[in-house]
């Protein structure tokens, strides 16, 4: 559970907005279990606006060919310090630190064929030169070579010393599947000692994968950027509404340490670059953006918000302290999809203590209105003492809920607990 630069900020963070958004993580999230922030991608950039221009970009490296926070925008940077005193800074207010890196060494490195620290290779003996990100214009891909071991070793080295807790690498689950270089990397860090979260991305990672990347890295992209609209559109090939589907085949997958990752949760309000540019509010209704919480937590993906928190609202706010909410994408167990019919969505999860989550989605376009049962979703035949977790509202001991209306794109959540002094049976048990 985290908050990520990306969604409000794109390539252009800067040390003073990312030390705002830390503040208010600090003081209002981080009591409920949100303690990862996360710098995104473009802060070696020095003009990062010139991203659409690739021969025009300029970067902040360091001696060894490795990139380095740009003065300009991280002025605590100045003097080859990197992250250090932000590590420092957002470690002292009880949260943990992220980055974000492209995979690969900086193509401007292999221009000037830089040393690798702590070995006697450069970057031409690093570089693979035919292979590039596709995407991403900054890189060339790594040779499975110790030469390219030494320089991701290099790279754990100077992380380590900023104090990161998280490393995000892109362009390294798909686009294409890169399991060469995830294995180098997460030797790199087993080698600093130091517990960092491995996050690998863009996706969709596919599924035969999922024993190997399991095995490597402790999250991992199950598809491309998911942006703030329900169904797809263009720009927007990734939608809520496109996750269902993506978060069913993954979630037997998620267990402790292994978290399938549906992407970050574009709530609030949002200043991205990628997509259409334009500041916005999400344009996710409400009822999309509890759908969007709800599924993430059953199906118990990474929480990782995107929104500007220093513009948090009164509702995006309400969605992110729900202790409920959080305790089901905590910890639950044995998550699953457990009906599709027409529009309606239904799912299941175990929680301590005998507990059940059970939430109904319905994914179409008009009010659904319907008798649940719960014994159809395999929960045994008894009354549950229910709580109706977005509503705040406890129900009474059910057997089942009648007459339930979902709005469209809407969903219900419950907890279901069984009853002080053993099972309470339906009449005719």
């Amino acid at each position: 559970m985290g908050w990520n630069s990306w969604d409000a900020y794109g390539l252009r963070i800067t040390e003073a907005e990312f030390r705002a958004n830390v503040a208010v993580q600090a003081a209002v999230l981080r009591p409920y279990g949100w303690q990862y922030a996360v710098i995104d991608e473009g802060w070696f950039m020095e003009n990062p606006e010139d991203r659409p221009k690739p021969a025009t970009l300029r970067f902040a490296i360091d001696g060894f060919g490795r990139y380095i926070p740009v003065p300009a925008r991280f002025p605590s940077s100045d003097g080859d310090h990197g992250f250090e005193q932000i590590g420092k800074d957002v470690h002292a207010v009880g949260l943990k630190f992220g980055i974000h890196i492209v995979r690969g060494i900086p193509r401007v490195a292999v221009k000037a064929n830089t040393p690798v620290e702590g070995s006697a290779f450069h970057a031409v003996d690093v570089a693979d030169q035919g292979d590039a990100c596709p995407w991403d214009p900054t890189n060339w891909g790594v040779r499975n070579n110790a030469a390219g071991q030494a320089y991701y070793d290099s790279l754990l080295r100077q992380f380590s010393g900023w104090g990161v807790d998280l490393l995000k690498v892109d362009c390294i689950s798909d686009h294409p599947y890169k399991a060469d270089e995830i294995r180098m990397i997460r030797r790199a860090i087993d080698k600093t000692g130091r517990g960092i979260v491995l996050s690998l991305s863009p996706g969709p990672t596919q599924l035969e994968h999922a024993a190997e990347i399991g095995e490597m890295g402790q999250m991992w992209r199950i598809s491309d950027d998911v942006w703030d609209v329900w169904r797809s559109e263009k720009p927007f090939p990734q939608s809520v509404y496109s996750q269902f589907a993506r978060v069913a085949a993954w979630a037997k997958y998620a267990k402790p340490g292994n978290w399938p990752d549906a992407d970050m949760l574009p709530l609030g309000e949002l200043r991205p670059t990628p997509g259409d540019g334009v500041a916005r509010k999400s344009r996710l209704t409400p009822e999309e953006e509890r759908t969007q919480v709800t599924l993430w937590s059953m199906a118990r993906s990474p929480l990782i918000l995107g929104a500007n928190l220093t513009m948090l609202d009164g509702y995006t706010t309400s969605l992110l302290l729900n202790r409920d909410v959080i305790r089901v994408d905590q910890m639950a167990t044995a998550s699953r999809e457990v009906s599709r019919e027409g529009d309606v969505v239904v799912w299941t999860a175990d929680l301590p203590g005998g507990e059940k989550a059970l939430a109904v989605f319905n994914t179409g376009d008009a009010t659904a209105t319907m008798d649940v049962d719960f014994q159809k979703y395999g929960l045994t035949r008894e009354r549950y003492r229910v709580r109706d977790v977005w509503e705040g509202k406890n129900l009474g001991r059910l057997g089942g809920v009648k007459g339930v209306s979902v709005a469209p794109h809407g969903c219900v959540l419950w907890i279901l607990r069984r009853g002080a002094g053993g099972l309470d049976l339906l009449e005719g048990d």
